[in-house]
């Protein structure tokens, strides 16, 4: 009777193992489809600390300015040629304090009295913006990491062909930076998501932070890869910021606007917003 009984222990153990592990199986599987099969705009977000992000699609665009600084010039075609996921925001303070608690960032920066929560981290260097997207991957299976310059403007500019998503001029309360209209102009950071969307629904791309990008600085984009991968040669100790800030004024906060800082920099003007590849 006692042999029996295991048997049927044994039988009936195994036939739930196997079962959970197909769910998990069509659980994953399911997931990864519905990732690839996303479209522009929709969002998704793979735990409850992790950053929301926005599908950015395949597609070609000008990268760079015609008329405009030396550093923008030449203006070249870029093919994007794979879909990926760019954080609908800057990263918030709850985000990076998540991290903080796993223990995949170190850092505990300065917040300047400016408040945590949903403001945008600041006061981190380019390593440490790389310990983060670092710790995603870990967190999520899947792969995180700081745009490439190209992918950045593309993400910005969003189908549009303007220096601002908006149009060629400034409108006021549309960003945060010096003279741009907003109670927080020129004197800090504001609150991620406190002004509209581009039309691929990602936020603050104008203005706000600078945003640590993966390419290292060149003086323009003589030589740039025209297939969006990073630009790994050049002065290394430096890397592209995309955005613009508070800080700055409204002309270094254009969609093609670049600028760099050395990568050990740590400052109230600079954060990170994380991409992530898609299957």
């Amino acid at each position: 009777m006692l042999t029996l009984i295991s048997y049927i222990v044994d039988r009936t153990l195994k036939a739930s193992v196997t079962a959970v592990i197909i769910c998990i199986g069509l659980s994953l599987t399911s997931h990864q489809a519905s990732a690839a099969e996303m479209n522009a705009g929709d969002v998704l977000q793979d735990c409850d600390v992790c950053p929301e992000m926005v599908v950015v699609p395949a597609g070609k665009y000008t990268m760079g300015a015609v008329k405009g600084k030396k550093r923008e010039k030449p203006a070249h075609e870029v093919t994007i040629a794979k879909s990926f996921a760019i954080s609908k925001y800057e990263v918030t303070w709850d985000e990076w304090e998540a991290c903080m608690a796993a223990g995949g960032c170190k850092r505990e920066p300065d917040d300047h009295k400016w408040g945590r929560g949903n403001m945008p981290i600041i006061n981190i260097s380019w390593e440490h913006a790389n310990n983060y997207v670092k710790w995603l991957s870990e967190k999520t299976g899947h792969t995180y990491r700081l745009a490439t310059e190209a992918e950045w403007e593309y993400a910005a500019r969003a189908g549009t062909t303007t220096n601002y998503w908006w149009g060629d001029k400034l409108k006021k309360k549309y960003a945060n930076c010096r003279k741009c209209g907003t109670k927080w102009s020129g004197k800090q950071s504001a609150p991620v998501g406190s002004f509209p969307p581009n039309p691929w629904g990602i936020h603050d791309m104008h203005g706000n932070i600078w945003e640590w990008t993966a390419d290292c600085w060149n003086p323009n984009y003589e030589g740039a890869p025209s297939d969006s991968s990073v630009r790994s040669e050049g002065d290394c100790t430096k890397r592209v910021v995309r955005s613009g800030s508070w800080y700055y004024y409204p002309k270094l906060s254009r969609s093609q606007s670049r600028d760099k800082f050395a990568a050990d920099l740590f400052s109230y003007n600079i954060g990170i917003r994380p991409v992530r590849e898609l299957p």
